[in-house]
């Protein structure tokens, strides 16, 4: 069976053991750009937490983020881990885009992909998979988000070598399915449930996973 079948015999399977997944579980497109900077390096629980402090505080706006200091901002993301850090890099994204359009966070996120992916990446602390998450979740454009688990569910099934990057990695995806952001934040949602429940790095339930016999 040529990849491209696989990839989406992989899809089906998922999709109709699991159902679609509504991902990214945000009310806003600006949620979606913190959440994908704070989800870096920890469990999205840690995220909702630090999130629901923001929101508690009055504080999920783009003007009222950016005007916090970012001692201040760390303390308020303290449950999502590397917080000084992360409030760094948070203060480097919201500090870029308001330099050059304010308040306006639609006409940033209104670029083209191209265009915008490279502003993205030239941000200190702002890696691929981040970006390709604003790009994807926050921004509505077709790219295909590739993450651990992506990586070590392929792997395990023999469609892509260990030493794969992200980049060939993601143009595998891109070259094999219609370029179609829908689809690509649904496969993304279903590879991060399977690798989360199922597909883990120690002690893999492979009995139980959809991707059984695959």
């Amino acid at each position: 069976m040529r990849t491209a079948d696989r990839l989406h015999a992989f899809y089906d399977r998922m999709l109709s053991r699991l159902g679609s997944q509504h991902w990214w579980p945000a009310e806003t497109p600006f949620e979606v750009m913190v959440g994908a900077v704070l989800t870096q390096n920890t469990a999205w629980k840690n995220v909702e937490r630090a999130i629901a402090n923001l929101k508690g505080a009055g504080l999920m706006s783009l003007a009222a983020l950016s005007a916090l200091p970012t001692g201040l901002l760390a303390e308020y993301i303290r449950p999502a881990g590397y917080y000084n850090i992360k409030a760094g890099r948070l203060h480097n994204l919201l500090h870029f885009v308001t330099a050059r359009h304010g308040d306006d966070l639609g006409a940033f996120l209104a670029q083209p992909l191209p265009q915008l992916r490279e502003q993205l990446l030239s941000i200190k602390g702002i890696g691929r998979e981040t970006a390709d998450s604003i790009l994807l979740y926050a921004a509505g454009l077709p790219i295909f988000v590739v993450d651990a688990y992506t990586h070590r569910i392929l792997v395990r099934h023999q469609v892509i070598d260990e030493e794969d990057d992200y980049d060939a990695i993601q143009e595998l995806f891109m070259d094999s399915l219609d370029g179609d952001a829908q689809l690509y934040n649904e496969y993304h949602a279903l590879l991060v449930r399977i690798g989360n429940v199922y597909c883990k790095k120690k002690n893999p339930d492979c009995a139980a996973c959809p991707l059984q016999g695959m």
